[in-house]
């Protein structure tokens, strides 16, 4: 099976780790910056709030992490 050119693009994207104390990601939500994450429970509240349902933090039709994946909090 192969995967339909019409498929939607995931509505949360989390951008790569930005130092800072502590260091934190930047949340997009179709698009839009929402605020920052400085773990995956920030996400999922961010994503609980704009009334956005994410089953699986893994699934990529839900969600887009750049730069790293959801355990990943660390700048390199």
């Amino acid at each position: 099976m192969t995967e339909s050119p019409y498929a939607s693009a995931p509505r949360i994207t989390v951008l790569p780790v930005q130092p800072g104390d502590p260091p934190f990601r930047i949340v997009e939500i179709d698009g839009e910056v929402i605020g920052s994450a400085t773990a995956m429970t920030d996400v999922l509240i961010a994503a609980a709030a704009a009334g956005v349902p994410v089953h699986d933090l893994d699934d990529p039709s839900a969600i887009r992490w750049v730069g790293g994946g959801k355990l990943h909090w660390k700048p390199h």
